[in-house]
């Protein structure tokens, strides 16, 4: 009797639909990758800041392609024109366009081991190489000129001064600024905490504030109390402030102030707070710890740019707050 030939033993017989194979493309859209790429994110446990960088930086590109995408046509040169635009059209420094460029490999890679694309793209484009850039900071007369700029005596104009002294004292982020609560405040002690969620490194730290910021705070949260959010800085109708709102806030502002030299941005008044601080005799260990730096890199500029422009100067009971003893605001 004829019997079939056997050529493959049981135990190796495979099948497509087995989950070691990897899937076929899949036709998808860029919006849909994305999605798919930030749920995936969010298993990772990132901080909260850094998700919504994510979503930042993928709007500014949503905003270059003016729609959506099949993902066919995410392609190399899709990128690299973006790069351009970035640099040639919008005139953005290289140190902003080297963040969106890694938030977008990190997607694209995401998407070729998912086989989403067919070609590792985020391969094929790397960050700029720029020289080592000089840390860029505000005066005490830039700073005069743009709070002249505010009119303290409506309800926004009082709170945008109070956000930036609070940013000049606390040498906070921009997303840490605006999800401060109203509940981490400590008026009596002079500090602010920050909860690990609402922070790049996970970790929760306190920041100090200077007595003159402590009574511009207090009246600022009586007159923001009957909004009855939970958020510290909001709206004129009591919303909490988006990033973009803020950064377009403070352009204005240095606009009206004549300030074109430089980048009239939250990370300004950072770097400007760091640097007086370290000007001012106060220790690195601190400052990192003040900044929620995970190493002494960053600090280490700070330090040494910090007589480079300005004189040394020292206050005796807040070291980091050298900036108002300048001038008197």
């Amino acid at each position: 009797m004829q019997t079939d030939r056997k050529t493959q033993r049981k135990g190796s017989r495979t099948s497509h639909s087995n989950n070691c194979f990897k899937q076929t493309e899949q036709k998808m859209t860029l919006f849909e990758m994305f999605e798919r790429f930030m749920a995936f994110k969010q298993t990772e446990g990132l901080a909260k800041p850094t998700i919504q960088g994510y979503y930042e930086h993928f709007h500014y590109l949503n905003d270059y392609l003016g729609g959506d995408v099949p993902n066919e046509e995410v392609t190399v040169e899709l990128f690299r024109n973006y790069i351009g635009y970035m640099l040639n059209d919008q005139g953005l420094k290289p140190t902003t366009v080297n963040v969106r460029i890694r938030t977008n490999r990190a997607f694209l890679r995401h998407c070729y081991q998912e086989e989403w694309i067919e070609i590792p793209i985020h391969e094929k484009f790397k960050p700029i190489k720029t020289p080592e850039d000089e840390i860029q900071s505000f005066t005490p007369a830039e700073i005069k000129a743009l709070l002249n700029q505010v009119d303290d005596s409506r309800f926004v104009g009082f709170r945008d001064k109070v956000m930036i002294y609070v940013l000049l004292d606390t040498m906070v982020g921009i997303l840490e600024l605006l999800n401060m609560r109203r509940s981490n405040v400590d008026l009596k002690s002079g500090y602010i905490k920050l909860e690990p969620h609402e922070t790049k490194t996970k970790r929760s730290r306190s920041v100090p504030i200077s007595t003159k910021t402590i009574k511009l705070l207090e009246e600022y949260m009586r007159e923001s109390d009957d909004f009855g959010s939970e958020f510290l800085f909001v709206s004129y109708d009591g919303r909490k402030i988006l990033s973009n709102t803020w950064r377009r806030r403070l352009t204005e502002l240095g606009e009206m102030a004549g300030i074109s030299n430089k980048r009239v941005s939250p990370h300004t008044f950072r770097h400007t707070g760091a640097l007086f601080y370290t000007m001012n005799g106060g220790d690195p260990f601190s400052l990192q710890k003040i900044l929620g730096h995970s190493d002494m890199s960053m600090v280490r500029k700070y330090r040494m740019g910090k007589e480079r422009n300005y004189p040394g100067y020292y206050h005796p009971k807040y070291r980091w707050l050298s900036f108002w003893k300048f001038e008197s605001f």
